[in-house]
Formats: C-alpha cells, sequence, structure tokens
C-alpha cells in the first residue's frame, strides 16, 4: 500500500564520530595529569569555557593522554592562524577560543593544551559537519555527510607541511561553497556590515557543510527554496523542470532530506494520511454522503482514506518510490495549472513534478514513449529503476544555478533566521557572549602563537 503525503517527523539522529577505544581500555591508558582532567567528565571547563569532553577523549586516546602541542609548536601556530581566518569561511573564530589564544593568557600547560586541541578539533568539526550538527537541528533537517573521525583529522596535522591546508580540506568544494565564499569577499562583509544578504550567504555556507563531500554523479536535486528540480548525469545538469512544494505553515513545509528512487509507480492510488484524512476529507464525507465515491474514495481502517487511480488521482498518473520516514515522495498531479504560479507552496510537505513523463524516463532510462505506454495499459505497476538514483530534498536560499550563477530567494520558510541564530552559539551549543564578527580584520596582527 502506498503511502501520501505525511507530515509525521522523527528527530534527527547524529553525533560525533567514536574512536575504537572502549571506556576500559581509556581508562587503563588515562592515568596521567591530562587523562585524570578528561577520565569520567562529562564537563570540562577551562578559563570559563566549556570544553568537547568526548572529543577531547578520543583526540588524546592516540597520544597516550599526554600534552601534544608543546612539542608540535610549528603546528599549533599554523591551526591557529587558520582559526583566526575563520571568517574566510563564514564562521566567528571566536567559536574556536580565538579570543583567548590572542590574549595567551596565563594557563597552565596542561589547560592551554587541551584548550587549544578543543580549539582545533572544534573547528575541524564545524567544517566537516557544520556549525550546527544534526543533534542541534530542527526534526526536518537531517541532511549530514559521511561521519569523519575529527580526532584522526586533526591527529594528522601534525605531520603535514601545511596542517591548516589539511583541516581547510575537511570543508565542501561544490560549485555553490566556492561561490558563496566569493561573494562572503565582497558582500559589504571587510567593514562588518551584518545586513540580511550577509546572513543569507553564512547560512548557505553551513548548509553546504551539512552535504555529502562528494555528491553523486546520477542525481535528482529538488530546491525547496527555488521551488525547482535538476536532473545530473555525470555531474552535468541535463534536465530541470518547476515543482510544487509544502505550504509555508510549519506543520506542512517540505523536509531536507536525502534517499535513493528506486522505482517508479504508475497509476498509484493515493493512500491519505490520517491526520490530513481528519482535517480535510472526512468533515466533506460527513457532510456529503456521496463526497468519497464522487471522489473515487474508500475509507480504511485506522482513519486513513484511499483515492484510487484515475485521470483526477491526486498523485496523477507517476509517483516516484523513494523511501523515507517523512512520508515525502515526488509525483505527478492532475492540476496542471498551479505550475504557472510563482507561488507553488502549496502541497503537505510532497513534492509535485511539472514534468514527471520526462523524469521517469530519464531515471529508467528509457523513451518517454515507453513511460507513456507503461501508464496506458492501466492499473497500478511498479517499476523498479535499473540502478537506484541519489535524490536529495534541500532549502537553499543562496545557490548556483545550472549556468554557474549564484542565485538568492526568499526565505519563506524562515529557516534562515533559525540557522543564524543556533550559529550564534560555540560548537559545544553554548552562548559565545559575543556578536559575531567575521572579517579578516580578526587576524589584527596581536599575537596568538605558542612561545
Amino acid at each position: 500500500m502506498l503511502s501520501g503525503c505525511g507530515t509525521s517527523v522523527t528527530p534527527g539522529s547524529g553525533g560525533l564520530a567514536s574512536g575504537s577505544d572502549t571506556a576500559s581500555e581509556l581508562g587503563a591508558r588515562s592515568d596521567t595529569e591530562l587523562g585524570n582532567k578528561l577520565n569520567g567528565q562529562h564537563q570540562l571547563i577551562v578559563a570559563n569555557t566549556s570544553l568537547n569532553v568526548g572529543l577531547l577523549q578520543q583526540f588524546y586516546a592516540r597520544h597516550n593522554f599526554q600534552p601534544v602541542w608543546e612539542n608540535h609548536q610549528a603546528q599549533a601556530n599554523a591551526l591557529i592562524d587558520a582559526i583566526m581566518g575563520a571568517g574566510d569561511q563564514g564562521l566567528n573564530p571566536d567559536w574556536f577560543h580565538a579570543k583567548l589564544l590572542r590574549q595567551n593568557s596565563n594557563l597552565s600547560s596542561i589547560d592551554r593544551d587541551l584548550l587549544l586541541s578543543d580549539a582545533f578539533l572544534s573547528y575541524a568539526d564545524a567544517l566537516a559537519r557544520g556549525v550546527v550538527p544534526p543533534e542541534r537541528r530542527g526534526d526536518d533537517e537531517v541532511l549530514k555527510p559521511e561521519p569523519i573521525d575529527v580526532a584522526a583529522a586533526v591527529d594528522n596535522t601534525l605531520t603535514r607541511p601545511d596542517p591548516a591546508a589539511a583541516i581547510d580540506a575537511l570543508a565542501p568544494t561544490t560549485p555553490t561553497y566556492t561561490a558563496l565564499l566569493q561573494a562572503l569577499k565582497t558582500e559589504q562583509f571587510r567593514n562588518g556590515v551584518h545586513g540580511s544578504r550577509l546572513h543569507t550567504i553564512v547560512v548557505n555556507l553551513e548548509r553546504q557543510r551539512w552535504l555529502p563531500r562528494s555528491l553523486p554523479a546520477d542525481r535528482v536535486w529538488v530546491n525547496v527554496a527555488d521551488e525547482q528540480l535538476v536532473f545530473y548525469s555525470a555531474d552535468n545538469p541535463v534536465f530541470s523542470t518547476r515543482v510544487v512544494v509544502g505550504e509555508d505553515i510549519k506543520i506542512n513545509q517540505s523536509p531536507e532530506f536525502s534517499t535513493k528512487i528506486d522505482a517508479a509507480y504508475y497509476n498509484p492510488p493515493w493512500v491519505i494520511p490520517s491526520d490530513i484524512a481528519a482535517k480535510e476529507i472526512l468533515p466533506k464525507a460527513k457532510l456529503d454522503p456521496n463526497y468519497l465515491v464522487a471522489n473515487n474514495m474508500v475509507a480504511l481502517p485506522g482513519g486513513e482514506v484511499e483515492q484510487l487511480p484515475g485521470p483526477d488521482a491526486g498523485l496523477g498518473f507517476l509517483m516516484f518510490d523513494m523511501p523515507n520516514h517523512f512520508d515525502v515522495y515526488l509525483h505527478d498531479t492532475p492540476d496542471r495549472d498551479i505550475f504557472s504560479r510563482a507561488n507553488r507552496r502549496l502541497s503537505h510537505g510532497c513534492i509535485r513534478v511539472q514534468n514527471p513523463r520526462e523524469l521517469a524516463a530519464l531515471l529508467m532510462n528509457q523513451p518517454t514513449s515507453e513511460i507513456d505506454a507503461g501508464i496506458e495499459k492501466g492499473g497500478t505497476t511498479r517499476n523498479d529503476l535499473p540502478v537506484p538514483v541519489p535524490v536529495f530534498v534541500v532549502y537553499e536560499t543562496a545557490f548556483v544555478d545550472t549556468h554557474g550563477v549564484l542565485q538568492f530567494r526568499p526565505d519563506f520558510y524562515q529557516r534562515d533566521a533559525a540557522i543564524w541564530n543556533q550559529m550564534q552559539m560555540s560548537p559545544s551549543g553554548q552562548a559565545t557572549g559575543t556578536r559575531p564578527t567575521l572579517t579578516g580584520a580578526l587576524r589584527d596582527g596581536s599575537s596568538a602563537h605558542l612561545t
């Protein structure tokens, strides 16, 4: 039985990459002054700053819980310089203890080593996963890159001739990320102006960090904010079409996620979720006893309603099967006139496709005439794709279009502001206490190097 546009949401999961050491192994190896500060701790405060105990334990386990940076001053200085220039990545250096590092305050050697490690680990983690990781985002923002062992990444800088480049390599290299970095250098940014365009650039750099570092060469890309779908073949955009996306109200907004399209259903029925049926269908059926029959619908156990296949079916003649816990799918629609609207935010969250048969032909590697013939046979049939194709449903209010031009779109779901506010917290989730200043002027010549 096919699911329709649902609104059930499961909170996203995520977390830091886990090391291979067990708790007992860590305990056995951590009987040092530094290890005792970390062992069994849930919170560690240095210079009134909360540090990430989990990441620090993973990093120092690789060094038998001994200090690291006093014997690697050149590498530490290079990484400090990278943090001072974090504004070039749309990140606030003070999220990574830049102020404390610039002050060169009177910390004990152990505390300074911990502070340096936490700064480098947090900066690497922000580039690798984003400042706002999945566990701190909204339930409908579940995109995430491949797992990264951040402790190993920082550890590897100790033998690299250019440690900062090794950390910066954790950031995305997509055309959109590159274009946004360039825009960052020219958006009145060097004067410290905090306008809405600046917010948009910074937030969308963050969204890019939520994506896999290596995007599939063949993929379907739905940008909800652009109300457009693009199909990429061998990394080239070969097809685009308008789409209808979820309404502005929170419960019906289209989520951000990725999955795979593995089949196309011809002549699909629409199983209307119980919450939509209770709100929109059953009240009409109560007023008009013939409503269900007139609309080719039947009531199902559990409060759901099924609309049988046909020319007026809610899913049209095609639905693309892409398993996900949101019950959000790409599909056809009998309401063709809606694609001419400027505002196409009309659905319960699902994505209605203006030219679904052309998309099906590309996904099935068949001519459109074969898709038409399969539909015209009648009856609901599942047609597996030769190879499942990844699909990404994103919400990018700044992006590079298929012509390589940086575009901006209105934030109609009001998600940019929420991400911006989250980014004003440190990576540990605490308020930094300072207004973010992302300009290159942070590299003000004050010494932050080890001496």
